[in-house]
């Protein structure tokens, strides 16, 4: 008989899985219909999708993860699957540096040869962005199943590798620095891309208050919708990492409060900031609308 707190959570887990596949999804399905009627895709939306897809497949293993806590059920582990996991992690990890880039490239005005550059040619780099992506992630997981053995944190390792051997404290340092270490460059990248953005934008709707002191300045309401945007996506992002180096460095039991709650926040970045996406996306924003709309109509 499960506990009232352990009921209670997994039906916010539920609910976090459920937004998490629908949001994403949403991004999904618009952008590919999209590609089907245009036989094109913007450089935004590819990298839109690309991130949803690979959020859709860590929403599941989440999920997943909190069954098998939960319910206490055998975890079935092998080494592709850990693979996988270290993959569409770091992926969806750059992928997202990638947004922040893309968006401080686009909306940002900083007067500097490199950044005028970058803001040419953004468009342009997005696919070798992804691409480049994925050849890295490759290649670190290559590096990790040949030299240091895949990564699995202390808790998966405790809870669902009964009869694993026990690691020097050497090499559990070792792997625990490479796995901050190869998520830090991208923190710093977003970070650097992020706070470019908001100074911009502060900096932007600070002029346009000025200006035009005393009266309604328009397009105000879009800057600071947009602050907030890149405030909540910072806040989420910065949360998400800082959640998944404390798991990966630390021991807990199965049902302690600390380790749910971190994993709910884990599942909380993947399905909060798609829905960010599509609120402050016009296209994905009026799609949802229409959807929910249509759904309606056929009740």
């Amino acid at each position: 008989m499960l506990e009232s707190h352990l009921i209670i959570y997994f039906l916010f887990a539920v609910i976090q899985f459920l937004l998490g596949t629908f949001t994403n999804g949403i991004i999904v399905v618009v952008n590919g219909i999209d590609l089907i009627k245009h036989r094109k895709m913007a450089p935004l939306d590819l990298l839109l999708s690309c991130l949803a897809v690979c959020r859709i497949f860590l929403q599941l293993f989440i999920f997943y993860i909190n069954v098998v806590v939960i319910f206490l059920i055998e975890f079935i582990t092998c080494s592709a699957s850990c693979a996988f996991l270290i993959f569409v992690n770091e992926l969806e990890l750059w992928l997202a540096t990638w947004l922040g880039i893309f968006y401080c490239a686009k909306v940002a005005s900083v007067p500097h040869p490199l950044f005028i550059w970058l803001k040419m040619r953004i468009s342009k780099l997005v696919p070798w962005m992804i691409l480049g992506s994925l050849l890295y992630v490759s290649m670190i997981c290559i590096f990790h199943s040949k030299y240091t053995g895949f990564m699995v944190p202390y808790f998966l390792r405790n809870l669902f590798f009964q009869n694993a051997t026990i690691q020097t404290e050497v090499k559990q340092a070792t792997q625990i620095f490479s796995f901050v270490a190869e998520l830090l460059v991208p923190l710093l990248i977003f970070l650097v891309a992020v706070l470019l953005l908001i100074f911009s934008l502060g900096r932007h709707t600070r002029q346009m208050r000025n200006t035009v002191a005393g009266s309604r300045v328009p397009g105000r309401g879009a800057h600071i919708s947009a602050l907030l945007s890149i405030l909540s996506f910072l806040i989420l992002y910065i949360s998400h990492y800082l959640i998944k180096a404390f798991l990966f460095s630390l021991k807990f039991h199965v049902k302690r409060f600390i380790f749910l709650f971190c994993i709910l926040v884990i599942g909380t970045y993947p399905s909060g900031h798609s829905l960010i996406l599509i609120l402050g996306n016009p296209k994905l924003k009026q799609n949802t609308k229409k959807f929910l709309c249509h759904r309606k109509c056929c009740q």
